[in-house]
């Protein structure tokens, strides 16, 4: 079978407790046996020999357990030995690779991650390879031809591992399978290369405090930052140093720098590979027989084909493009007045920068000035609070059996009414050499059931990188950055809160077009004043909150913003659906210049001899012909948020919290994404609310 990717109180002292204080693991999870689930940490290798024996042991472990199930007489084959018990392979094959895998993402260790990288590529191998296992084939096929389950969730099991092999050619001619699992072999090492070269990119600029002008003696002061008398080194790989500089830097000069080198990162490695896996992926997609890639990847997603994917993201870039221009013009004018010239233009390095100068005339506020009433604790112990009270759980923080890094934490979140342990989570939340330079959740184990008829709760992680303390404050984030908080760790109550008994439906493993959803839903909590409340206070004298005035202003400049900002998000949906469309068989492939192009014509035009398309990692990590996913999700989440909107006590609402989490969270891909979706909003769906938000007057 192919692997199945997915891809995370009292106010605490920001200095961590001292692990020795904590409870154990094991005092966590006592009471899980009286819910027959039980609880365990991933098993993390901690040398590259490690890593390499782990990776053959499970190998060799779902090779036998497959060998054993395509030994089977057919007709006497069961359920239980068949699709149940190649669920169990598959579900104990992920477990081991997503900790493999995570390894590269997280360790300072070249040589962990190296080593992580190498046996990732030997068990997607193997996972291709299992896939095309005619003994295996034979005796699921018989069973579903025969006697299949009627409904529920081992109903869709059996359904979707028969989809599964069709999308993998197990129905066609031998000759033409073989050729179908080498070109996914190719596809799958080229995609974990991609990654690597993502994550190991780097570009850093060195430049005066003039050449700065703007930026906040905050982030001067940070670690890494001031590297000489008059020098300072902005890492250009690390998204919170690119994004200050280009948000607040008024020197042009600087900001274009920055932008070349953002859009030149990994260039060198990845543009090829990037050409080399869309014409794989195209070919791959012929030979299944589908007109184009966006074909095969939407069938499994909601909207099922990427001429739908594709004819939704357009409809967005015409119905956006009155307030884009709108917005643009306003911007047109701020340059303008900076440089003199009446004809100024803004250009790509400068739309952040006008973008949060209009914020500041227009809505008169410094999102900068901001930073004060969010030091990263008080907006971290604030959030578990609020998921606390309107999910009905309690998070503990645990002493963990294993860190990579320190300043790694560890924490175990239970119901709070019956105290059932629920799973674990990890968060390693601030930037370091080697480490993902972005924000995510990463699912470490999925829920599934055992061999025994236990359920393995599951386990997440979040790699995040938020400014760190500086010299003379402690970590201070941007709203926006409260915001990425807020999405990301949705995502790991996504995976904690599931109820479903195989890993293929747990958590986070929907169709990518709804995945983001439920996260970009809570991103509606921190423009409310009643939230922001209850966590938001000045560092300096906690007594003073964020004005309401203030906090109207945001909430304008959220909806006054949205032109400009979504149709660089609406740019990059349809780069990934271009790139991965229709296209002659042997038509070469210039994945640069096609993306550049998307860019030139949506959005604004690229630095000339540039590749933003090598340091994109959505076209390499299962976001491929999937990116529009983001703007699909976001109307349904707009959708869902009225829920709250309109309960009694809106954003805290405990019941509809409640309902979130029975009729999205727990239920996964157990059952229609729009059942549920509409079961929690108890009526069909809208795209009403969302075209509301951004602006678009039907």
């Amino acid at each position: 079978m192919r692997l199945h990717p997915v891809a995370s109180l009292s106010l605490l002292a920001f200095v961590p407790a001292a692990f020795g204080s904590l409870p154990t693991l094991n005092e966590f999870a006592a009471n899980a046996a009286a819910f027959n689930s039980v609880i365990v940490a991933p098993s993390f290798a901690t040398s590259p020999d490690q890593i390499r024996a782990d990776a053959k042991r499970a190998i060799d472990e779902a090779n036998r357990a497959y060998t054993a199930l395509g030994a089977q007489d057919p007709s006497r084959a069961t359920f239980e030995s068949t699709f149940r018990a190649s669920a169990l392979i598959d579900d104990q094959l992920t477990t081991a690779a997503l900790a493999i895998g995570f390894i590269e993402r997280s360790n300072p260790s070249p040589a962990m991650r190296e080593a992580s990288d190498t046996a990732s590529k030997e068990m997607n191998d193997f996972s291709v390879e299992a896939g095309y296992r005619e003994d295996v084939y034979r005796v699921l096929k018989a069973f579903a031809d025969r006697n299949p389950p009627t409904a529920g969730e081992d109903r869709r099991l059996v359904d979707y591992t028969m989809r599964d092999f069709r999308r993998e050619g197990m129905d066609l001619p031998g000759p033409e399978r073989a050729k179908l699992e080498a070109l996914f072999k190719q596809l799958s090492s080229r995609e974990e290369d991609f990654q690597t070269n993502v994550i190991e990119a780097k570009s850093a600029l060195v430049f005066s405090k003039t050449q700065l002008a703007g930026v906040s003696e905050h982030f001067l002061e940070s670690p890494g930052i001031k590297t000489g008398p008059d020098a300072y080194t902005v890492h250009v790989n690390i998204t919170p140093e690119r994004m200050d500089v280009l948000q607040n830097c008024g020197v042009p000069d600087t900001r274009h720098a920055i932008v070349v080198a953002e859009f030149n990162l990994a260039r060198k490695k990845n543009v090829p590979l990037l050409n080399q896996i869309v014409g794989i992926r195209g070919e791959i997609a012929r030979r299944l027989g589908y007109g184009s890639w966006d074909d095969y990847r939407t069938e499994t997603k909601m909207a099922k084909t990427g001429a739908a994917a594709t004819q939704f993201i357009q409809n967005l870039v015409s119905g956006i493009t009155p307030k884009y221009e709108s917005e643009l013009a306003e911007m047109n004018a701020l340059k303008a007045k900076d440089t003199g010239d009446p004809h100024a233009r803004v250009d790509i390095y400068d739309w952040r920068y006008y973008q949060n100068q209009l914020v500041k005339t227009k809505y008169t506020v410094d999102t900068d000035a901001l930073r004060v009433f969010f030091p990263y604790q008080r907006c971290l112990d604030g959030m578990f609070r609020i998921y606390s009270s309107i999910f009905g759980i309690k998070f503990e923080q645990l002493q963990p059996p294993y860190v990579w890094a320190d300043g790694v934490t560890f924490w175990g979140v239970s119901d709070a009414q019956t105290g059932e342990p629920l799973g674990l989570f990890y968060l390693d939340m601030f930037p370091r050499d080697g480490k993902y330079n972005h924000f995510a959740e990463f699912t470490l184990q999925q829920a599934h059931r055992l061999a025994d008829g236990r359920i393995g709760r599951p386990v997440a992680a979040l790699l995040c990188n938020f400014p760190p303390p500086s010299a003379t404050t402690p970590p201070l984030l941007a709203h926006s950055e409260v915001e990425t908080m807020f999405h990301e760790f949705g995502h790991c109550m996504h995976a904690i809160l599931t109820r479903a008994n195989y890993g293929r439906f747990a958590g986070t493993s929907v169709p990518r077009d709804f995945v983001e959803a439920p996260s970009q839903m809570l991103q509606n909590w921190v423009y409310d004043k009643r939230v922001l409340d209850t966590f938001a206070a000045d560092y300096r004298d906690p007594t003073k909150k964020i004005p309401e005035a203030i906090l109207d202003r945001l909430n304008e400049v959220r909806k006054g913003t949205a032109g400009v900002t979504y149709r660089r998000q609406l740019a990059l949906a349809l780069l990934d659906l271009r790139l991965h469309g229709p296209r002659a068989e042997g038509a070469p492939v210039n994945c640069a210049v096609e993306t550049n192009a998307t860019w030139d014509s949506v959005f604004l035009a690229v630095p000339l001899d540039s590749a933003f398309c090598a340091y994109f990692p959505h076209l390499g990590n299962g976001y491929d012909a999937g990116y529009y996913g983001y703007a699909w999700a976001d109307a349904i989440s707009a959708d869902m948020a009225t829920v709250f909107q309109k309960a009694p006590n809106g954003y805290l609402d405990q019941a509809a919290g409640r309902r979130m989490r029975d009729e999205i969270y727990s239920r996964g891909d157990t059952r229609d994404i729009s059942v549920s979706v509409e079961k929690f909003l108890g009526r069909p769906e809208s795209i009403q609310p969302f075209l509301e938000r951004i602006g678009i007057e039907q």
